[in-house]
Parts: structure tokens; C-alpha cells; sequence
């Protein structure tokens, strides 16, 4: 896909990875869409940062909980452009054991109306102008949460909640595929330990200490936590540069999954 011209919209712009990306697209020539709904301290310098791109765009507040409304807020980005190639779909409400303990009914449910329901209902308003587009993309983000859950060293950053709504978000991505094909493509990016998501740039890995930190570097073979801009490579890879990848899972976490140990020399053998 030439990016040049098309449109897209990214949900939960307005800092870390939603940001990075959407800037990324923009500093490609695609006129974004770009929503927020709280962290209203970081929306001056969403709007400054947008507006140095040069690049058309559009900042819409928008609360997806209120699922209601999500077909109108498609709606406006099209009628701003005129048409939707690219779907973001970013936005989850991370769980975190070390910052909320036991999870509550509310949060719970929290969640999943956050980070799994309002991604169905965004996807469903926008696939008839992605099919439309021809070439339409969605890229769903999501979290290794779904596959490690709460153990190891991350069980102070993933509770039960956030991981069961991120291991839903790959029957998502599934199901979309098969929805999509051949106008859309859809995959997911699944991410591990960012530094705006679940690291140092977040108020959770302050309250770990340096031990529980070190423990989940050294448990990622890549001995570091991720970047914002190794998301939007990603992003970019996916958009402009796989055009025959959909229902596929590509996942961004530095190793940690495989785990941090070492791998034992090959024994002499007996023959």
C-alpha cells in the first residue's frame, strides 16, 4: 500500500504507542483521525506535536464505552476525508495487580468493555469503508498478557482480566480476517513490555522494586524493554509492506515469552 494520501483512524492517540504511531503515519503522508478520551494533561502537546507534522488530521474525543456513539464518531472521519483505509485499534484499560490488587467486579467488567468490547463495535462501524477503500487495513494491539497471564515475572503487570480480554483479542483478529477478506487485511500486534505500557514510563513500574524490575529484563532476551518507534516500524511493515499477511499475529516483546533461559550445550552423546 502506498500510504501517501490514504486515511486512517487511530484510537487512544493521545500519548505513548497510540501517539507514536499516528505521528509515524502522518510523517508518511496518511491524514489521521486521531481519538482521546482521558489523559487530558498530554492533549496540548498531542495537538502541537500534529500540527508540526504538516500533515492533515483530525483530534476527536471520543468515550468508545459508549458504544452508541461509535458509528457516528466513523462517520466524521470519513465525512472528513472522504474515505478509511487504516483502523488503529488501541485502546485497552491495563490491569495491573502491583497498582489495583484484586480486581473488583467493576473493574472487570471495566476492562473488557475497554479493552475487548469497544474494539468489536469500532471495527463494525468502520469495515464498510475499509472494504470500500479496497485496500483497507486494521491492526489490532494487544498484549502478551493473553498468552502468559499472571506469572512469572510479570504477574505484578498483568492481571486475570487484562489477559483473558487480550487472549479474546486474537478470535478477534481471526474472525475479522475472514470478515475483511480479500478488501481488508487484519492482524495484530502483540505487544510485550514498552516503556509507556507497563514500564518505565508508567506509574506501575515505579512501584516495583528494583529486583522485581530487573527480573522482567531478564527474563526478555533482548535484555530491554520496547520502544514507542519499534511499534510504529511494525505498523509500518504491516501497512505498506505485507499485502499478502491477514489473521496473522506478529508479536513485539524482545523474547519475553521464550523466557530468559539459557540454553544448555549439546551433550557428547552415548553412540
Amino acid at each position: 500500500m502506498t500510504l501517501a494520501g490514504k486515511a486512517a483512524l487511530v484510537l487512544g492517540a493521545v500519548k505513548g504507542i497510540g501517539k507514536g504511531v499516528g505521528l509515524a503515519l502522518a510523517e508518511s503522508g496518511v491524514r489521521t483521525a486521531l481519538t482521546y478520551c482521558d489523559w487530558e494533561e498530554s492533549l496540548a502537546a498531542m495537538r502541537r506535536d500534529f500540527a508540526a507534522s504538516g500533515t492533515d488530521h483530525l483530534i476527536l474525543r471520543a468515550n468508545l464505552l459508549e458504544t452508541d456513539s461509535i458509528a457516528r464518531l466513523v462517520e466524521k472521519v470519513v465525512a472528513r476525508f472522504g474515505r478509511l483505509d487504516i483502523l488503529i485499534n488501541n485502546i485497552e484499560r491495563g490491569g495491573w495487580p502491583i497498582v489495583h490488587g484484586a480486581y473488583t467486579r467493576g473493574q472487570w467488567d471495566l476492562e473488557m468493555e475497554t479493552t475487548l468490547r469497544a474494539k468489536q463495535w469500532v471495527f463494525t462501524a468502520a469495515l464498510p469503508h475499509l472494504k470500500a477503500s479496497g485496500d483497507g487495513v486494521v491492526i489490532n494491539i494487544s498484549s502478551i498478557a493473553g498468552i502468559v497471564g499472571r506469572c512469572g515475572p510479570a504477574a505484578y503487570l498483568f492481571n486475570e482480566g487484562y489477559s483473558a480480554a487480550n487472549r479474546g483479542i486474537s478470535l478477534l483478529t481471526e474472525t475479522w480476517a475472514r470478515l475483511g477478506a480479500p478488501e481488508v487485511r487484519v492482524n495484530e500486534i502483540m505487544l510485550g513490555i514498552f516503556d509507556t505500557r507497563h514500564a518505565r514510563e508508567t506509574r506501575g513500574w515505579g512501584l516495583l522494586t528494583h529486583a522485581q524490575r530487573q527480573a522482567i529484563i531478564d527474563h526478555t532476551l533482548m535484555g530491554r524493554t520496547g520502544a514507542v518507534d519499534d511499534v510504529a516500524k511494525a505498523v509500518r511493515f504491516i501497512i505498506r509492506d505485507a499485502p499478502f499477511m491477514t489473521g496473522s499475529v506478529l508479536r513485539i516483546d524482545g523474547g519475553y515469552v521464550l523466557g530468559g533461559e539459557k540454553v544448555a550445550p549439546m551433550p557428547p552423546g552415548v553412540v
